[in-house]
C-alpha cells in the first residue's frame, strides 16, 4: 500500500477518533447539566447511614474479604502495598490527583524503592491526573503505563478494571478507583462501593491476565483485533471460582456471556448496580426470572451524571410491570456492582449497560457457592433497606410528560450515542488497516 494513501487512512482514522471524544465529552455535559435527576424520595431518613463493615467468607480454598465502607477499602490497599514484598501490579479505570491518590501513589514509590517489583497501568480516558504525578513510581524503577494513551481508535476502548495484585498470592478488586470520593463516608460525599480482597488458586489467573494486559499496553500501535483475540480466547475453567473478562469482541466475552446464561435460569436474582442500561435480550430475562420466581434491583438515585440515572428509569415500566423489585439507594451515590443469581455471585468492575457488557474491558469474578450468595444478599438486604421502593403505582404519579422525555433523552444518549457510535468506529475500520 503506498505510503501517502497509509497517510490519509491513518489521518483519517485519528479524525474520527478526535470527533469521538468530543462527541463523549458532550454526552456527559449534556448528563450533568441536563439530566440531572432527583431522587424520587427525600435523603433525610437516611443522613446517618453507615457502609457495612467487613465481611469474610471462605470457598473452595478461597478466602474473600468485602469492604463496603471507604475507609475500610483504602486501609485494606494501603496495607496491601505495604506489605508487598515481591511484586505490585495495578490496572485501574481512574487515578485521580488528591490526597488519598497521592497516598497510594506514594505507597508504590516507597515499595518500588525497597526493591519490589512495581506496575502500573491506568486508562487514559478516566484519569485526570497529569503525566509527571506517576513520576515518583518510574524513579523507583517501577513501572508505568497509560491504557489508549495515544489518539487513535484504540483510545476509545477504556480500561474499566480495577485490581491489585500483591506478590502473585493476594488480589483486590471491585469497583472503586482510586480518589477521595471513592474512600469517603457518604456524609463526605463518598460513593457507595464494593470491594473484595481474594486469596486463593484464582489469583493466578488474574496474575496471567496482567501479562497480556501490560504486554499489548506496551506495545507501540498495538491493534484491537489483538486485543480481541485475547479476550476471545480466555479461559476461565470451570470450577466454582472464575475470573470472567469482558471487552470489544465480536461474540459475546466470557463475562457477558456467562452473566447472559445465568439469567435465563435462574429463578431468583439481587442485583446491586450504579449504571444500569442493558440491551433488550437482559432486560427479557429479568422479566423472565421475576414472572417465574423473585427479581430485585437496587439501583442509583443520584449519580455524578444524572443521564445515567435517566436512563435507568426509562427501563423501569416494563420491569415492575413483569413483578421485578425495584429500589433506589438513597443515603449516598451508588457506585457498587453485585449480582446474586441463584447461588452465583458477581463482584467486580462491570456495570450493566451497552459499555460494560459489549465494549469495556471489565473484570468479574464469579463465585457459584449458596453459602456466599447468602452472605452477598445479606448486603443487598442492607441496601434496600436504605433506600425507596419503587411501586408501580409511584412510578405512574411521578413519570410526568415532561420526566418522560427526558428519561429517554437520557437514554438516547447513554445507550445509543455513546455505545453505537463508538462501536461503529471500533468494528470495522481496525480490521480494514494494515
Amino acid at each position: 500500500m503506498p505510503a501517502r494513501v497509509k497517510e490519509m487512512r491513518h489521518s483519517r482514522r485519528v479524525l474520527k477518533a478526535v470527533l469521538q471524544a468530543v462527541l463523549q465529552a458532550a454526552v456527559l455535559q449534556v448528563g450533568r447539566r441536563h439530566a440531572t435527576q432527583a431522587p424520587m424520595a427525600s435523603t433525610a431518613p437516611f443522613a446517618d447511614y453507615r457502609d457495612p463493615d467487613p465481611f469474610v467468607a471462605e470457598v473452595a480454598s478461597h478466602r474473600f474479604t468485602l469492604y463496603p465502607a471507604g475507609c475500610d477499602r483504602l486501609d485494606a490497599l494501603l496495607e496491601m502495598i505495604g506489605s508487598a514484598q515481591h511484586s505490585l501490579e495495578l490496572a485501574y479505570y481512574m487515578f485521580l490527583d488528591d490526597a488519598e491518590a497521592r497516598r497510594v501513589r506514594d505507597a508504590l514509590a516507597a515499595a518500588a524503592r525497597r526493591g519490589v517489583s512495581v506496575a502500573v497501568i491506568v486508562d487514559r480516558f478516566g484519569t485526570d491526573a497529569p503525566d509527571g504525578f506517576f513520576a515518583p513510581i518510574t524513579a523507583e524503577g517501577g513501572r508505568f503505563a497509560f491504557f489508549s494513551a495515544n489518539w487513535n481508535l484504540r483510545y476509545l476502548i477504556r480500561n474499566h478494571q480495577k485490581f491489585v495484585i500483591a506478590d502473585g498470592s493476594h488480589v483486590m478488586i471491585g469497583g472503586a478507583n482510586v480518589a477521595r470520593d471513592y474512600f469517603a463516608a457518604p456524609q463526605e460525599g463518598g460513593w457507595t462501593d464494593l470491594s473484595m480482597a481474594i486469596s486463593g488458586p484464582v489469583v493466578a489467573d488474574f496474575s496471567r491476565w496482567f501479562v497480556q494486559l501490560e504486554q499489548w499496553t506496551a506495545t507501540p500501535g498495538a491493534q484491537l483485533r489483538a486485543l480481541r483475540k485475547l479476550l476471545r480466547e480466555w479461559d476461565p475453567g470451570e470450577g466454582p471460582v472464575q475470573l470472567l473478562l469482558g471487552g470489544p469482541t465480536r461474540v459475546p466475552s466470557s463475562w457477558a456471556r456467562r452473566v447472559k446464561r445465568d439469567l435465563l435460569k435462574v429463578s431468583r436474582l439481587d442485583m446491586v448496580m450504579a449504571y444500569f442500561s442493558p440491551p433488550r435480550s437482559y432486560r427479557r430475562a429479568m422479566a423472565r426470572i421475576a414472572r417465574r420466581g423473585q427479581a430485585r434491583l437496587v439501583m442509583a438515585s443520584k449519580s455524578d451524571n444524572g443521564a445515567t440515572i435517566g436512563a435507568a428509569r426509562l427501563l423501569y415500566r416494563k420491569l415492575l410491570r413483569a413483578g421485578v423489585a425495584i429500589y433506589e439507594f438513597l443515603p449516598a451515590k451508588l457506585h457498587m456492582k453485585l449480582i446474586v443469581a441463584d447461588d452465583a455471585t458477581y463482584v467486580g468492575s462491570a456495570n450493566f449497560d451497552m459499555r460494560s457488557l459489549r465494549l469495556n474491558l471489565e473484570l468479574m469474578l464469579r463465585v457459584e457457592d449458596a453459602g456466599f450468595a447468602a452472605q452477598m444478599r445479606g448486603l443487598v438486604d442492607t441496601l434496600a433497606g436504605a433506600a425507596e421502593p419503587i411501586t408501580p403505582a409511584e412510578y405512574r404519579r411521578k413519570r410526568s410528560w415532561l420526566r418522560g422525555w427526558q428519561w429517554r433523552l437520557s437514554w438516547f444518549l447513554v445507550s445509543v450515542v455513546d455505545y453505537t457510535v463508538t462501536r461503529r468506529l471500533n468494528f470495522g475500520l481496525d480490521d480494514a488497516a494494515d
